[in-house]
C-alpha cells in the first residue's frame, strides 16, 4: 500500500517494509510480493510503496546481464545508473539502515545485486533460487558494497 500523502518516510517504515517481504520466493525479473521477486524487483515493490508507480520499467534482463563489457570494453553500471536516476546516491560507507546497498559479485564486475539495510550488519536481499531472507551483512558482503543510495524524501 502506498503511503498517503503527506506521510513522511522513516527508516523504520522501510525496513518494515522490507520485512514484509521476507518469504516471498525468488523469481527472475518478478517484483510481486508473496508471489516472486529478485533483488531488483524488491527494490522496485518499495519505491511503488511508498512512491506509487514505477519511474521506469527495467529491460529484460538475464541472470548474468552486467556481466559483458560495453563497446569501449568497460564494465557498464546499470543498475546503478538506474538508482542514480531515481534514489540519492551517498557513499558506501555512509549507509544506513533502511539505504539500498548495491553489491559486486566479483571484484572487477559491475554491481548487479541490491540489498536494504535493516539493523547494524544486517540486510534483507532476496537469494537466488531460494526466496528473500534477511541475513547478515558480514565482511563478505561489506566488502562487495559498492553503492549506496537513499530513497528521496526519508527524513530521518
Amino acid at each position: 500500500m502506498m503511503a498517503e500523502a503527506g506521510t513522511e518516510l522513516t527508516r523504520a517504515a522501510i525496513v518494515a517494509a522490507a520485512r514484509e517481504w521476507i518469504g516471498t520466493p525468488y523469481r527472475h525479473q518478478a517484483s510481486c510480493k508473496g508471489a516472486g521477486t529478485d533483488c531488483l524487483g524488491l527494490v522496485r515493490g518499495l519505491w511503488r510503496e511508498f512512491h506509487g508507480a514505477e519511474p521506469e520499467a527495467p529491460p529484460p534482463y538475464t541472470s548474468d546481464w552486467a556481466e559483458a563489457p560495453g563497446a569501449d570494453g568497460r564494465v557498464v553500471e546499470a543498475m546503478a545508473e538506474a538508482a542514480r536516476r531515481h534514489l540519492v546516491e551517498i557513499g558506501a560507507g555512509e549507509a544506513q539502515v533502511g539505504d539500498v546497498a548495491l553489491f559486486r559479485m566479483r571484484a572487477s564486475g559491475p554491481a548487479k545485486h541490491a540489498g536494504v539495510l535493516t539493523g547494524d550488519e544486517r540486510m534483507v536481499h532476496a537469494w537466488s533460487g531460494r526466496a528473500v531472507v534477511e541475513t547478515s551483512l558480514g565482511p563478505w558482503w561489506r566488502a562487495r558494497m559498492a553503492y549506496a543510495f537513499r530513497f528521496p524524501g526519508v527524513t530521518d
